[in-house]
């Protein structure tokens, strides 16, 4: 009886270990979500551009560590230079996907309207040079064409993704012309970008940080917490020239995309 007595004492403490670690996992996510907030509020409004872009590079890289994801990189080296007055068009995984690009390079994403009325989030994405665009209104779609092509004849980075929401990862959905229409008009290049999430053990691919169908952005990070390292790659194409329509320019966008995606594997 007291090998018994002992066994079920220690069964509690045993079970509670992973909720502990659950927990003090959240704790330092919140630490982590309050020091953006105070980074924001006081350095943003008077930093330069390059030390703005440095510290979202750094904040990004933590969250990412907190979440137990590796950066991995993929294609040539490219600077910033390389980037400036380009539109980065991607697939979209999760929320996540936001700041495995940051890591890489900060760029001005485009979001839905939706998100600037996220507590928080919402704010954080604001000061940090989000476009929001109401996708309903087609009044709205052309103010932001608009906005996206002045941004980068004026050297901005600009990340959108056309699939217009997110998938499993494990397939590229189609996308959608309407945004191309901004780098037509500011001539601006394209550069294909793909992200593939592994099991960082194994090199499986994993729908873990999925943010799909009925799952909710609280769901996803349970799951990250809750599950095992993880990888994110990044893979970066070449340039693409915009010497077609907006209709033209999505399916070539698209074909680089899934090609890098391929290659994957």
């Amino acid at each position: 009886m007291t090998g018994i007595d002992q066994r079920v004492a220690s069964a509690p403490s045993e079970v509670s270990t992973p909720q502990r670690k659950h927990v003090r996992r959240k704790l330092r996510l919140l630490a982590h979500l309050a020091e953006g907030l105070i980074t924001c509020a006081l350095l943003f409004w008077w930093v330069r551009l390059e030390t703005k872009q440095r510290l979202i590079q750094r904040w990004s890289r933590k969250l990412l560590a907190l979440f137990r994801v590796s950066l991995v990189v993929h294609g040539e080296p490219v600077a910033g230079k390389d980037l400036a007055g380009s539109m980065l068009v991607s697939n979209h995984v999760s929320w996540i996907d936001i700041y495995a690009i940051n890591s890489w390079y900060p760029p001005r994403f485009v979001a839905k309207s939706e998100i600037r009325s996220w507590p928080i989030i919402g704010w954080l994405c604001a000061q940090t040079g989000v476009l929001f665009v109401e996708r309903a209104r087609k009044r709205d779609a052309h103010r932001i064409m608009h906005v996206i092509a002045d941004a980068m004849r004026s050297g901005d980075v600009i990340c959108v993704f056309p699939e217009g929401t997110t998938s499993d990862g494990l397939q590229l959905l189609p996308f959608h012309a309407n945004l191309f229409q901004a780098p037509v008009s500011a001539g601006a290049p394209i550069r294909p970008l793909a992200l593939r999430y592994r099991i960082a053990e194994t090199g499986e691919l994993t729908t873990i940080p999925a943010y799909i169908g009925d799952l909710s952005m609280m769901d996803t990070i349970n799951a990250m917490l809750n599950g095992p390292p993880l990888v994110v790659e990044v893979f970066v194409g070449p340039a693409v020239a915009p010497e077609m329509d907006r209709r033209g320019l999505a399916a070539h966008s698209h074909d680089a995309v899934a090609a890098l995606i391929d290659r994957a594997g």
